[in-house]
Formats: C-alpha cells, sequence, structure tokens
C-alpha cells in the first residue's frame, strides 16, 4: 500500500487564463486492509491536480508493487496546478515499464487497475475535471442529491451487462466479478477511457476500488452522500460500512468537493 498526499486536505487553486479566478476543493482519503485479505495492495494519490486510486493484482507483493507504480509515476507529472491527458498517458507508460519488470520475476500476471480525477484547462480557458479510468476502479459524482457513476468498468461482468446476457442487479454477485478486461501492466501500452466533469460548486466526487462497490450498492453510496457529511466523514462512514457489509477485499475511497468556484465563465 502507497499512500501519497495528505488524507485529509483542502487548497484554493488559481485557473490559469482567469484573472482572479479560482476553485477550491477540500478531499479525504481511507483505505483498509479489509477484513480477509492478508495485506493491502490497493494505493492512492491525493495531490492536485491529481486524485487517484490504484488496485492492484499479483499476489500479496507484486500487487502492491504495481499499484505504487502506478500513483508514484502519476504524482511525478505534478508540476503545476492543473494537467492534461498526455501527461496522465505518459505516467502511465512509464508504470507499466515499471510493473513489467516486477512480472518478470513473477510466475504470475502482475498488474494494476487506476482511476482518478484531474483537473484540467481546455484551449479556451474551459476548467474541468478530466476522469480516467483502466480497469473495475470506479469514479462517482454527486451532485443535486443525484448519484451517478463516471467510469465504465472494464470487466467481463460489465460486457455482459452491455450486450444484454445479465442485467446490472445480476452483475452486482456474479462469480466472474473479479475478472477484469484492461489493466496497467497486463499489455504494452494501457489505455484508459475519459469523461469530462464541469467544475462546479457543490460537485463531489467518489473515487474508489472494487472493495468498496463489491460490497456496496449504489443506493447506499447515495444515502451516505446525501448525509452532507465532511469529505473525511463521509470517507471513513463508506470504508466503515464497506467493513461491516463484509470487507472482502482491500478498500479505499477518496472523496473531492468542489467547494466553490469563482468565476461562472470557467465552467
Amino acid at each position: 500500500m502507497t499512500e501519497i498526499g495528505e488524507g485529509t486536505a483542502g487548497t484554493i487553486l488559481a485557473i490559469p487564463g482567469h484573472d482572479g479566478a479560482t476553485v477550491t476543493l477540500a478531499w479525504a482519503a481511507v483505505t483498509d486492509v479489509g477484513r480477509k485479505r492478508a495485506a493491502n495492495e490497493d494505493s492512492y494519490l491525493v495531490s492536485p491536480p491529481i486524485f487517484a486510486v490504484a488496485d492492484g493484482m499479483g499476489g500479496h507483493l507484486s500487487g502492491d508493487v504495481a499499484s505504487a507504480a502506478v500513483v508514484n509515476r502519476l504524482s511525478e507529472i505534478v508540476v503545476g496546478d492543473f494537467a492534461t491527458t498526455a501527461d496522465i498517458e505518459s505516467a502511465l507508460e512509464i508504470a507499466s515499464s515499471d510493473i513489467a519488470v516486477v512480472a518478470g520475476e513473477s510466475e504470475i500476471g502482475v498488474g494494476t487497475t487506476v482511476t482518478g480525477a484531474v483537473l484540467t484547462v481546455d484551449d479556451d480557458g474551459s476548467a474541468f475535471f478530466t476522469v480516467f479510468n483502466i480497469g473495475d476502479s470506479r469514479v462517482y459524482q454527486f451532485e443535486r442529491n443525484d448519484l451517478r457513476q463516471v467510469t465504465v468498468d472494464h470487466s467481463l461482468v460489465q460486457e455482459l451487462v452491455q450486450a444484454g446476457i445479465i442485467s446490472p442487479a445480476q452483475a452486482y454477485d456474479h462469480p466472474d466479478g473479479n475478472i477484469i478486461t484492461r489493466a496497467v501492466g497486463f499489455e504494452p501500452a494501457p489505455v484508459p477511457d475519459y469523461s469530462r466533469v464541469p467544475l462546479r460548486a457543490g460537485l463531489r466526487l467518489l473515487i474508489c476500488s472494487d472493495g468498496l462497490t463489491g460490497e456496496l450498492k449504489d443506493d447506499r453510496l447515495r444515502l451516505h452522500f446525501a448525509a452532507g457529511l465532511t469529505p473525511s466523514e463521509t470517507a471513513s462512514a463508506l470504508v466503515d460500512a464497506a467493513l461491516a457489509s463484509g470487507g472482502r477485499d482491500n478498500v479505499t475511497v477518496v472523496v473531492v468537493d468542489v467547494l466553490d468556484v469563482s468565476e461562472s465563465s470557467v465552467l
């Protein structure tokens, strides 16, 4: 397990291209080994402009090394308050090379999921979160009492849902739920999917490993967000709920709040 950044913090960032315009963020991160695993193979990064969670695979040592490689390489692109998709892809390519060294010494595959949100500014000056993911760790968006899953899992079960073979309800407890179809480390060039989430005051993001979503359905997640607690209180409550529901896997939760955006023209 690797933790980068302050677990509970906040900051005010200047938005490039808009004199005096700022965005105010608050966040919290909590991780737990769970009730069934011997080691925590999750890692996280909470350091603007990047908030990310990685869930390693490949056994106790190798999985931890894989997830650590991703968050460490992503942390190296933090040279300003905003970043680009090119920065993300460069970091993931280097991390993939790091993981290949470990995989070469292992008899089983070594890799990691990764998902997160990166503060980005367009050429026209529009500021937003770029959400990215590889694997089945997720990002959710909570706004105006509505919870929406932003990312789409790269998993066998998700492909079955999209093909109409099983329903979303059947996917929750499917026996092949741990089979992912995309990861960092199992292929030469990691390919993230991207989504764009505008910066708006009142927006809350949840970034998590499947140790959370494997225990709590979306309606439970929404109830925790609707409670209106702080990022720290919410992250801790979600982890506690996952443990109470079984804690079958490592669980990592990052909650990011947009408290204020000072200029409407950046939306």
